[in-house]
């Protein structure tokens, strides 16, 4: 089966989904929406707002008030125009922006049968399983996500069917196929024997020059990515012998981050090894992701260049955990897991106190979806302040998608992006992983706990 014939597959599957998982009803321009906050993070600010109104009219915050505000005049404004009103209590609830989640795969998730999976499964396979993971992240509360990486491109039509209303998930930014060189950690045949692993080239995200370089970037454009993930380094899952060695030249990298930010993209860069995150940053990548094994002159150059850091705690004490399981992992992922594990949190805590810019993200398929907010607590355990960590998830990770102006802060004008959790956060970290209210786009997916949609 073709990948065009396998898409179109997969999104049939989807459209015979029930009606209750699979649509999602946009609101109207006029509908309204109050909502009553015991509490409101405002990570623009830093503070911890007391009890707050927000009110929302069709897709976006048309207002935020101190106090609880009556609800008499939004009730009679929408009924002048016919426009549905709805009021939702969230007594003894702080209310927080959506969370963007920087580091996710949800078109695939962790499972001791991965590897032989990938040579029974069809692209159609990948592609409906996303729409159950898109889903879940949704209610775990994030409501928007940079996809760092997919097999197929199957997460640019998980995105257009999310952006279509036709399944709930959060607003995604994909970047397709990572990009990286032959046999490194995005060479899609690692591991395979001779005959079936053939020689992939620019149009299947592997390159060897510059000149492949730009042709890989294009590819992408064409594909309709939002943004570019590199390899630079070796990884953890795939099934070469390092995590950590350096996969990609300066030049190549340089290459790619002149195409991508030739047309509009953003780059970020895997990368576990110091050599790969030095030669990464001084080309001009925007993000580091990982960055296990950062040293101090690693963390200097991002400072200097302003370059973002990803750390995804969460995925290393997972595979670390995983690889104590007799054949969970192919054994010389095993070897890497147990390698990186005990690193990646110590890592991240350094790099915080160097004063390196930090946004939130988890990459999630590593570990199951629907699990993200446990990355809280790790960066908690790792030094950093609740209130800094809820900034990584909102405002900064806003700017790094450089979507500063729309996402990650419940302000007028903003898309009604809104969650809630039961009491105070920044006393308890780990209540961000007992989301009780979910908003996205103007549109409530969960309601005291229980889903919606």
């Amino acid at each position: 089966m073709t990948t065009r014939l396998a898409l179109a597959a997969a999104i049939a599957a989807v459209f015979a989904l029930p009606a209750a998982l699979a649509a999602e009803a946009p609101a109207s321009n006029h509908d309204v929406t109050v909502l009553h906050c015991a509490r409101m993070v405002d990570p623009a600010a830093g503070k911890l707002l007391g009890e707050t109104t927000v009110v929302v009219e069709g897709n976006r915050v048309k207002e935020i008030k101190n106090g609880r505000a009556d609800d008499a005049p939004y009730h009679d404004a929408a009924s002048s125009t016919g426009a549905r009103f709805t009021t939702v209590n969230l007594a003894d609830a702080t209310c927080l922006p959506g969370l963007i989640d920087s580091h996710t795969h949800l078109s695939f998730e962790t499972s001791p049968t991965g590897y032989s999976d990938q040579f029974r499964w069809n692209v159609a396979d990948y592609a409906v399983r996303s729409t159950v993971y898109a889903r879940r992240t949704l209610l775990a509360g994030f409501t928007a996500v940079r996809n760092v990486g997919d097999g197929n491109n199957e997460s640019i039509a998980l995105r257009n069917a999310i952006n279509a209303g036709i399944v709930p998930g959060p607003r995604m930014f994909t970047a397709g196929k990572p990009i990286g060189t032959t046999g490194g950690h995005a060479d899609p045949t690692d591991g395979y024997r001779e005959d079936l692993a053939g020689d992939p080239n620019a149009k299947d995200g592997v390159i060897n020059s510059p000149e492949d370089a730009y042709k890989a970037v294009r590819q992408h454009y064409k594909d309709g990515v939002d943004v570019i993930k590199i390899m630079p380094s070796g990884g953890v899952l795939d099934e070469s012998s390092s995590a950590d060695n350096a996969q990609m030249t300066i030049e190549e990298i340089k290459a790619v981050v002149t195409a991508a930010h030739d047309y509009g993209f953003t780059v970020a860069a895997h990368a576990h090894g110091a050599e790969a995150i030095r030669r990464a940053v001084l080309a001009g990548v925007d993000s580091i992701e990982h960055g296990t094994f950062m040293n101090d002159e690693d963390m200097k150059l991002m400072k200097e260049h302003g370059t973002w850091y990803v750390p995804t705690i969460i995925a290393g004490k997972y595979v670390q955990e995983m690889a104590a399981k007799p054949g969970y992992y192919p054994p010389q992922v095993a070897a890497k897991a147990m390698q990186v594990g005990p690193i990646i949190q110590a890592t991240a805590g350094k790099a915080y106190k160097a004063g390196v810019k930090i946004a939130f993200g988890t990459d999630a398929a590593v570990y199951p979806h629907g699990q993200n907010a446990k990355e809280f607590e790790y960066m908690v355990q790792a030094g950093m302040p609740p209130m800094f960590v809820l900034q990584a998830a909102t405002t900064h990770a806003a700017e790094l998608l450089h979507k500063q102006n729309e996402l990650g802060q419940v302000a007028a004008g903003r898309y009604a992006d809104v969650i809630a959790v039961p009491g105070n956060p920044l006393d308890d970290i780990t209540l961000m992983q007992k989301v009780s209210f979910v908003m996205k786009n103007g549109v409530i997916y969960k309601e005291d706990g229980k889903p919606v949609m």
